[in-house]
């Protein structure tokens, strides 16, 4: 039977939409800063010679045009004040998540409530600021090295380097804001407009190819339907659940005594999100991007990297695969499903799964099906991550999509949509609870009053 939620949902409308004047704001809201965030990015940092700048990143586009391009929305390739994008409070907030996993301090500061939240986040804040620091020095000395910089020299370092701190401190209270009096997780929706924004230009180049001649029509026909259909399987795997039947006893209360209830404990199939995909694309891109900012090619260590390692390479598809498999596996037991904990959640709400003692039978239990299932999760996201690095190392095939692009823009997409149908339901459940409220005031003999408080 369909419930009323789903009845609701289904009957939402534009003109539902229309009345929610309270998520109407905050869509608008969150479209503008997203406005200012991407007219940050054309803003450049001083200092920067723009020739130079134009003729260096067309030589060195393999390295910095991959995972930090992406999430910087184009702005390292114009060298704009948001040039480090979100990616240092994104890499602090992921190893303070996992320090609180792995800390008994931590661990014990995230079961404090609020304050302890409030603690983390300052932590997270602090850490995105020492990562600002260390990446805006190496990317103003890389600068200078390039000959980029018009004025090289301390002041111009410090220069940069305040600059692309703000630039990043600046973002990360956009995204908070977002968060807070917006639509959406608005870090996630910073990084979904930087990959957004590029997707006309790299489409329109495409086309541009096919008309050329360079690239057949079959090949367009055929990397159209890859698209959708990646597009399609990605959205099927981050719905798709394993659901464990969960049972409640009866229960007493004074002389009434209650039948048990039953539920189900959802298990995501990709519990880790595209947390593995970004952790192994950083690692895989690190020694590429190293190379392109210091200009170190010619050293042994460098050049066997650089040629084992690219992207395309039998090493580093192994290498890929092997950090996505670790990354969920690890993540998923020490951030976003702790079977232990969730096994005492159980049992202090006096629930426990049919035929399995509560406790540690109930936590050996939970690892077991998480195990299993992490085998599915993991190889989906290895199929789609290396999917398009395949089709373009190996056949030349123009495949614009990374495997992660992918991922982060279904995931953003669904998420967002997910919280609108929410603040729409809200709306619809005020506008039922004061219709009701207004039946009952008509009644024949009842005088137009407002309801006494109890």
């Amino acid at each position: 039977m369909v419930s009323a939620v789903e009845n609701m949902a289904a009957n939402s409308s534009w003109s539902a939409f229309g009345k929610a004047t309270d998520l109407r704001h905050r869509i608008l809201f969150t479209l503008g800063l997203l406005i200012v965030y991407r007219l940050g990015t054309f803003i450049p940092v001083p200092g920067i010679d723009g020739a130079a700048l134009r003729q260096f990143m067309d030589s060195a586009g393999q390295g910095i045009g991959g995972m930090v391009s992406m999430f910087t929305g184009g702005a390292l390739g114009r060298m704009g004040i948001f040039a480090l994008g979100i990616m240092p409070y994104i890499s602090a907030s992921i190893v303070v998540q996992l320090l609180t996993s792995m800390v008994p301090s931590l661990e014990q500061l995230k079961k404090e409530g609020e304050q302890g939240r409030k603690k983390i986040n300052q932590y997270t804040r602090w850490g995105t600021v020492a990562l600002a620091t260390v990446q805006s020095y190496g990317l103003a000395v890389s600068l200078e090295a390039g000959d980029i910089a018009s004025d090289p020299g301390m002041y111009f370092r410090i220069a940069c380097m305040i600059t692309l701190i703000g630039g990043t401190m600046f973002l990360m209270w956009l995204g908070e804001q977002i968060t807070a009096r917006g639509i959406g997780n608005g870090i996630s929706l910073i990084i979904f407009v930087g990959i957004i924004a590029e997707v006309p230009a790299a489409i329109a180049q495409f086309f541009v190819s096919g008309r050329s001649g360079a690239i057949s029509p079959a090949v367009i026909v055929a990397v159209l339907a890859m698209v959708v259909l990646t597009i399609m399987f990605v959205v099927f795997m981050e719905r798709a659940l394993r659901k464990i039947h969960i049972q409640y006893p009866r229960r007493q209360v004074g002389m009434k005594v209650y039948d048990g209830g039953s539920s189900h404990l959802p298990i995501k199939v990709n519990p880790a999100g595209v947390i593995p995909a970004i952790f192994a694309s950083s690692l895989l891109l690190l020694p590429i991007t190293i190379s392109t900012f210091s200009g170190d090619t010619t050293s042994p260590v460098m050049s066997w990297l650089l040629a084992n390692f690219g992207p395309g390479q039998p090493l580093y598809l192994l290498f890929f695969i092997a950090m996505i498999v670790f990354f969920a596996y690890f993540y998923t037991f020490n951030v976003s499903f702790k079977p232990d904990d969730v096994a005492d959640n159980l049992k202090n709400q006096n629930g426990f799964v049919p035929g399995i003692r509560p406790g540690k039978k109930t936590a050996e239990y939970l690892e077991y099906v998480t195990n299993r299932i992490l085998v599915l999760g993991s190889a989906y996201l290895a199929a789609v991550c290396i999917l398009p690095e395949i089709l373009r190392g190996q056949f030349a095939v123009p495949f614009y999509f990374g495997g992660t692009s992918v991922l982060i823009i279904v995931s953003v997409t669904m998420d967002t949509i997910q919280q609108v149908q929410s603040h729409l339901l809200a709306h619809q459940y005020e506008g039922l609870l004061e219709k009701s409220q207004l039946r009952g005031k008509s009644g024949k003999g009842r005088k137009k009053r407002s309801p006494a408080r109890k």
